[in-house]
C-alpha cells in the first residue's frame, strides 16, 4: 500500500471509530441488550484484493419503515463514509469489512429507538460504484409495560408523615412522567424523562435530589420494558434571609414587600419565579433574577439572593403613531419612580390624537405588605365620534392588588360628563364605588395562545343628570360588566380565540350616568368592520350611549409560512350592539381576515373588515392583548 493511501485510510478508520465508540457507549447503558458478534464477512467479490481502492462514492441505499430511513442513513458508516472522507479511496477490504459490521451497528441503532428484535440484511448490489443495500425488519416496538417509582429521604419521610406538600409533590412527579406505561419506548424519550422528572423534584423545593438508581429492563421477546427509577430527595429548602443587591435609588422595603412569604416558605421554583416576575412588573426594575444557594448544610434556611438594576428615577417618552379608532397621535408620558423622595410613583400621560385628546395622572405607592398599592388619580378626555363630542373629567382614589393570576382594584371615583351631538347638550355626574377584578390563566401573558381570561367590573353610585330634552334627573345606579377571552390550540398550527362581551346599568327611566358608564359598540376591540363607537342606540339618526351591552367574537389563525412562524393570517366573525333595553338590541354583524405578527410587545394585527350593516370595509389596527 502506498504512503498517502496508507495515511489515508488511518485517517480515516480513526473518525469512523470516533463516532462508532459514541454510538456503542450509548447504546451499552441500555439494560438487558446481548452482546451481539458481526456475522462472517461476506465472500470477497471476484477479482477483488488486499491493496484494490474502491471508488471515491460508496452509495447505500436503505431500506426500513419511516424515521428508521433516516436514522439509518445518517448514522450508520457506510452512511457517513463519504461525509468522512469525500476524497480519499478505501481498499475493498475494508469495505468488505463496513459491510460485515453493518448489521451489529444497525441493531444497536434500532435498539435506541425500542426495536430489540430487528432482522437486518447487507447487501452489495453492485461492484462499479460499489452499492450496498441494507434492508431491515424491525419487528414490533418495545412498549412501557410498567414505572416502578421509589423515593428516598427526607421526602420519603415526609410522605410517611403524611405531609401535604411532599405527597404533592410525588403526585406531580408521577403524574408527568412523560413515558407510563403503554407508550412506546425510546432511549431518548428515557434520557429526556429522567431529567425532566428530575428538574421537576428540584423544583419542587428539593434543590439538591439526584437519582439513587435507574434502569430499564427491556424483555426483547415480548416487547416490553419495566422502568425502575428511585430518586434521593436530599432535603427540602425553606427560605432564609434575603440578600439584596444592586439597590441605589430605590428602598429596600420596597423589594421586602414584593417577596409576599415569610422566612421558612419552602423554596420552590415557581414562589421564586412568581417573586422574580413581580419585581419585574414593578416599573422599578429593567432585570431582575432570584436564586438560592442549593448547599445542603443550609436547606433549613437557605438565603434568597436577589440580584436588581434599576430604571432610571425618571423617564420621558415620546410617541408618533395612527390607531384606527382615533386616527393619527402624538404621545408624551413621564414617569418619576420616587417623587419628593418617596415610596411612589407619578405618572402623567399626555395624547393628542384626530379623535382624542386626554390626560391622565396617577400616584401609586410602592409594593406595600400583602402586595398592596394605594392610588389617586385623575382623567380629562374629549372624544369625537361621527355623531357627537364627549368631554369628561374623573377623579379616583384607593387601593389595588396585583396577583400573579389576578389583579384587583378597588376605588371611589367622582366623574362628570358632558355630550353634544345635534341633539342638544346632556350633562352627567356621578359619584360611585367600583371594583374592578381580572383574572386569567394563559401560557404566555404577552403572546397568549392557549387558555381563558376574564374581566369584571361593577359599581354603584349617586347620579344626577341634565338630559337633551331639558328635565333634570337624579338617583342612584348600579353597572356590571364582563368580557371572557378563550384561547386555545385547535389541531397542527392552528389557533382559535374567542371573546364575549356583556355590560348593563341599572338605573330608572330618564336618568343618566356618565358616559364612561355607558355602553357603545365598534372598533378594533369591539366589531369591527365599524367605525369606534359608532355602534349604539339612536335618537334622530343621532348614534347615543346605551344602558346594555352585547359584543362577540371569534377568529381562527395560523403561521404564513413554517420559516416565518412569528407572522400569522386570521379570519373572524365578529357580532354586536349597545341598546337601552335587551329587547331593542339589534347585534350589527362584521366579518374579515387580517395578518398577525407576534413581536416581543405582543401580538401587533392588521385586519380588514366588512360592516354588514353599512355595507363598507373598513380597516382596523391593533397593538397588545387587553385583558
Amino acid at each position: 500500500m502506498s504512503a498517502p493511501v496508507a495515511g489515508a485510510a488511518r485517517r480515516f478508520l480513526a473518525r469512523r471509530w470516533a463516532g462508532t465508540c459514541v454510538l456503542l457507549a450509548a447504546c451499552a447503558a441500555l439494560p438487558g441488550c446481548a452482546l451481539l458478534k458481526p456475522p462472517p464477512a461476506p465472500p470477497e467479490p471476484q477479482g477483488a484484493t488486499e491493496g484494490t481502492l474502491a471508488p471515491l462514492a460508496v452509495q447505500l441505499e436503505v431500506q426500513a419503515p419511516g424515521e428508521l430511513e433516516s436514522l439509518l442513513e445518517n448514522y450508520l458508516d457506510l452512511g457517513r463514509l463519504r461525509a468522512l472522507a469525500p476524497d480519499e479511496p478505501i481498499t475493498a477490504a475494508e469495505l468488505r469489512r463496513l459491510e460485515a459490521a453493518t448489521p451489529a451497528q444497525a441493531r444497536a441503532l434500532l435498539e435506541t429507538e425500542g426495536y430489540f428484535d430487528a432482522q437486518v440484511q447487507v447487501e452489495r448490489v453492485s461492484d462499479n460504484p460499489p452499492r450496498v443495500r441494507v434492508t431491515v425488519q424491525p419487528g414490533p416496538r418495545t412498549i412501557v409495560r410498567d414505572v416502578v417509582w421509589g423515593v428516598k429521604g427526607p421526602l420519603q419521610q415526609q410522605l410517611e408523615a403524611g405531609d401535604a406538600g411532599a405527597m404533592a409533590a410525588r403526585s406531580a412527579l408521577q403524574t408527568n412522567w412523560p413515558l407510563p406505561p403503554g407508550t412506546p419506548f425510546r432511549n431518548a424519550a428515557w434520557g429526556n424523562a429522567k431529567s425532566g422528572a428530575l428538574a421537576q423534584l428540584r423544583a419542587s423545593g428539593y434543590a439538591a435530589a439526584t437519582w439513587e438508581s435507574t434502569r430499564a429492563e427491556i424483555d426483547a421477546v415480548d416487547q416490553n420494558a419495566v422502568l425502575w427509577v428511585t430518586a434521593q430527595s436530599g432535603p427540602l429548602f425553606r427560605t432564609g434571609q434575603l440578600r439584596i443587591r444592586g439597590l441605589e435609588r430605590q428602598d429596600e422595603k420596597t423589594v421586602r414587600n414584593l417577596a409576599d412569604f415569610r422566612p421558612g416558605t419552602p423554596a420552590t421554583e415557581q414562589l421564586l419565579l412568581d417573586y422574580q416576575e413581580r419585581l419585574q412588573k414593578s416599573g422599578l426594575f429593567d432585570r431582575a433574577t432570584v436564586n438560592i444557594d442549593t448547599d445542603p448544610a443550609v436547606a433549613d434556611a437557605t438565603p434568597v439572593t436577589v440580584r436588581l438594576g434599576e430604571l432610571p428615577l425618571q423617564t420621558a417618552i415620546v410617541g408618533l403613531g395612527v390607531s384606527a379608532n382615533t386616527g393619527p397621535r402624538a404621545t408624551l408620558e413621564h414617569i418619576h419612580r420616587r417623587i419628593f423622595g418617596q415610596r411612589a410613583t407619578l405618572r402623567n400621560k399626555f395624547e393628542l390624537a384626530q379623535l382624542r385628546q386626554a390626560w391622565e395622572g396617577e400616584l401609586t405607592s410602592h409594593a406595600l405588605p400583602g402586595l398592596k398599592r394605594n392610588l389617586l388619580g385623575g382623567t380629562l378626555e374629549r372624544v369625537e365620534s361621527d355623531d357627537d363630542v364627549v368631554q369628561s373629567a374623573r377623579l379616583r382614589t384607593g387601593r389595588a392588588y396585583d396577583g400573579e393570576r389576578i389583579d384587583r382594584l378597588l376605588f371611589v371615583e367622582v366623574e362628570r360628563s358632558t355630550t353634544r351631538n345635534d341633539l342638544g347638550t346632556e350633562t352627567a355626574q356621578a359619584l360611585s364605588l367600583n371594583a374592578h377584578g381580572t383574572w386569567r390563566d394563559v401560557d404566555n401573558i404577552l403572546l397568549p395562545t392557549d387558555g381563558i381570561g376574564l374581566s369584571v367590573q361593577t359599581a354603584v353610585g349617586q347620579a344626577r343628570s341634565d338630559n337633551f330634552d331639558g328635565s333634570t334627573r337624579s338617583g342612584p345606579y348600579a353597572r356590571a360588566y364582563a368580557k371572557l377571552q378563550w384561547w386555545k390550540p385547535i389541531g397542527e398550527d392552528w389557533y382559535a380565540h374567542t371573546r364575549l362581551e356583556l355590560g348593563q346599568v341599572f338605573v330608572r327611566d330618564g336618568l343618566r350616568v356618565p358616559d364612561s358608564q355607558r355602553f357603545r359598540a365598534g372598533g378594533d376591540e369591539s366589531v369591527r368592520g365599524y367605525g369606534f363607537r359608532e355602534l349604539g342606540p339612536e335618537d334622530d339618526g343621532v348614534t347615543r350611549s346605551g344602558n346594555v351591552l352585547m359584543t362577540a367574537s371569534a377568529e381562527i389563525a395560523r403561521p404564513l409560512t413554517p420559516r416565518i412562524p412569528g407572522l400569522w393570517w386570521a379570519t373572524f366573525v365578529d357580532i354586536g350592539n349597545a341598546a337601552d333595553r335587551w329587547g331593542d338590541l339589534e347585534p350589527a354583524l362584521g366579518i374579515g381576515a387580517g395578518v398577525r405578527y407576534r413581536s416581543p410587545l405582543g401580538p401587533v394585527s392588521v385586519d380588514l373588515a366588512y360592516g354588514r350593516e353599512t355595507r363598507s370595509v373598513r380597516l382596523h389596527l391593533n397593538v397588545g392583548v387587553q385583558f
